[in-house]
């Protein structure tokens, strides 16, 4: 399918589809405020099956597999219902046959109930080995998904353009939750704007933003990730009315290998126009104990002071 078929309509803060959504079209939600409507994709389910699953809450891929195994035994116990044959069976008892699917599939086999007929022994075979290949596959995207690295990456509601060592400055902070350490983080930014090309076409344009400090040898706890806004910057000059009208949208990608189980773990998060607070700072989260000791208090971690007396701390 080319790009040419595929439409997607952009929709901001809506969480129903707009009037001028054609019927069927599929939400796709953003962390940046907004959804996009996709008209004329084909749906891959089966396709699709494998990232779907490994998607799912652990409820819902848990509550998949088990519903997935009951249908599959309801209906061979259909099946043995209709050709008869098992032995040990109370007749025309559907919950004797199904029993009996559950053992064939969960190769249990107590040795009260076996098939006799021909028919009966052709479909216990079909079940066997339909038990042994759903059980493998259950079981590899049950470990897939119980090895699969994640990262517990926070990051902080808003972000700021303040002014820091001089200079107007966007900062968002961002943490690990986790007792680990994540090494070798990389942070990348990139900011997106709303604008009309020379032709009078409407165009988003991507900026990848310069950093100050976009690598940290170890992530511990806490990183306050600068951008300064100078002559290059697409910041330069823009008030928050300004970059309501470009639809400003903030995008951060971090990278970094967990020590604890040496794979590489990724996040994703976006910012919208009006998560940018300007004249705000952040409070210091870390605080000196007259014994030497450092005090990290997490509660601070969203909290905006005015721009009365600028204190930020990496």
């Amino acid at each position: 399918m080319t790009s040419s078929a595929i439409g997607v309509l952009y929709s901001r803060g809506r969480m129903s589809a707009p009037p001028d959504v054609p019927p069927g079209a599929r939400r796709i939600p953003t962390a940046g405020g907004y959804s996009f409507w996709l008209v004329g994709a084909e749906r891959a389910v089966l396709r699709d099956a494998y990232h779907t699953f490994l998607r799912l809450r652990w409820s819902a891929s848990l509550a998949l597999i088990a519903i997935a195994l009951l249908l599959a035994n309801v209906a061979f116990a259909c099946v043995y219902m209709a050709v008869g044959g098992v032995e040990g069976a109370g007749h025309d008892s559907y919950f004797d046959m199904f029993s009996f699917s559950v053992q064939t599939m969960a190769t249990i086999g107590y040795g009260v109930m076996h098939p006799v007929s021909k028919a009966a022994q052709i479909v216990m075979i079909v079940e066997a080995i339909f038990g042994v290949l759903v059980t493998a596959l259950a079981t590899g995207l049950v470990f897939t998904k119980f090895a699969r690295a994640t990262g517990r990456i926070a990051f902080t509601k808003n972000c700021v353009i303040t002014r820091h060592e001089g200079q107007q400055t966007l900062i968002f902070r961002c943490g690990n939750q986790r007792s680990n350490v994540i090494v070798d983080a990389h942070v990348s930014v990139t900011a997106a704007f709303a604008t009309v090309t020379a032709e009078g076409r409407p165009f988003y344009k991507m900026h990848d933003l310069k950093l100050v400090r976009e690598r940290m040898s170890g992530l511990r706890r806490g990183w306050l990730v600068m951008h300064v806004i100078d002559e290059t910057s697409p910041f330069h000059g823009k008030d928050g009315a300004a970059l309501a009208k470009a639809e400003c949208e903030i995008e951060v990608s971090l990278t970094g290998l967990d020590d604890v189980t040496m794979q590489t773990i990724h996040t994703l998060h976006q910012y919208g126009d009006k998560d940018i607070v300007f004249g705000h700072h952040f409070a210091d989260t870390i605080t000196p104990l007259p014994n030497g000791d450092l005090l990290l208090d997490l509660t601070k971690f969203d909290v905006l002071v005015p721009d009365a007396r600028v204190s930020v701390a990496a």
